[in-house]
């Protein structure tokens, strides 16, 4: 009988069942200083300073980790800022959400410098990602636009999303240059070809599916979480074929931040229970192998980011906080 299941077991396995995840992995939390920002889309810099933006705080906020400091840039009021990269010229580049611009912020100086939308339609820049060349790409969700910024010389490029309600929302720029997004109001991925600026989107086969963030891993597959329906998925470009896994807290865990790793392992955090749980997933074994509790409860988790230079992850949370994980 004990041989049965045990054959049983490894049966399961080859077909990808996945046991129970488990390993929890060292998550460490700032509380920001100013209370209630919602602080959010951290970055690291060459010298390990954390940079994010705060939302409802109308700033830009820096955490050196090692002191535990925090400081403060400040922005127009009613700027919105809801997302920032770390540039290749060290500056940092964020959305002006509720203004209409990418920003761009000189940290020696403190100085701004805006790159506004060169149509009214595009008031909401959302999330911004550079390419290889150093282009800026960014989302633009209401308004319905993807859009590139030469940083160099200034000049913005808008291209609509045909798609009626498509709100594009996440994106990431693959090695060969090519822009990709998610398109949360319908069930599509989004990608442009950056030479000839063309836009093509990619139909999800459920018709409920709303893909929120977006992971190259560089397996060849864009993977996403769908937030409506509890899903981690992956999209072949090549094939058009979808591939899902139920994400281990179901239908209602509402997947947002996802990031994948040195080793092409996705993380995401699952922001329908409470405490907000990050949940790692190895596509080669096709199986789910950490979850961890965020220690202040998360509330939400929105986007999340992966440092290389020491294997760690690093996300803000709705209960405002900076946090990290280890995940070597």
């Amino acid at each position: 009988m004990k041989q049965w299941i045990l054959l049983l077991g490894c049966f399961l396995l080859t077909l990808g069942a996945a046991p129970p995840s488990s390993a929890p992995v060292e998550i460490r939390e700032w509380p920001v200083p100013w209370e209630d920002t919602r602080p959010r889309d951290p970055a690291v810099d060459a010298q390990g300073r954390v940079w994010f933006v705060g939302q409802i705080g109308d700033y830009i906020g820096r955490l050196d980790p090692a002191a535990g400091t925090f400081d403060r840039f400040e922005l127009e009021p009613g700027t919105g800022p809801h997302n920032l990269i770390v540039g290749r010229d060290g500056a940092i580049w964020f959305a002006g959400n509720r203004k209409g611009y990418i920003g761009r912020l000189d940290p020696a100086s403190g100085k701004i410098t805006r790159f506004p939308m060169p149509e009214a339609e595009a008031k909401d820049p959302h999330t911004l990602i550079q390419a290889p060349n150093g282009d800026i790409w960014f989302t633009v969700q209401f308004g319905s636009y993807v859009g590139r910024l030469d940083p160099k010389s200034g000049t913005v490029r808008l291209v609509k999303v045909p798609t009626p309600g498509a709100r594009p929302y996440g994106i990431l720029v693959d090695s060969s240059g090519r822009p990709w997004f998610n398109e949360f109001g319908t069930n599509a991925l989004g990608s442009i070809d950056p030479k000839t600026m063309e836009l093509a989107e990619h139909k999800l086969p459920n018709l409920a599916a709303r893909g929120r963030r977006i992971a190259l891993p560089g397996d060849g597959g864009i993977w996403y979480v769908d937030y409506a329906r509890g899903y981690l998925s992956r999209f072949d470009p090549k094939s058009g074929k979808v591939e899902e896994w139920q994400t281990p807290g179901g239908p209602s865990s509402l997947p947002y931040a996802l990031s994948s790793d040195h080793r092409g392992r996705l993380w995401f955090v699952e922001t329908g229970p409470q405490p907000n749980r990050l949940v790692g997933y190895d596509p080669k074994a096709r199986r789910f192998f950490s979850t961890t509790e965020i220690p202040s409860g998360g509330s939400n988790v929105r986007h999340m980011i992966f440092d290389p230079r020491k294997k760690e992850l690093w996300f803000g949370t709705d209960k405002n906080t900076i946090g990290r994980a280890k995940v070597t």
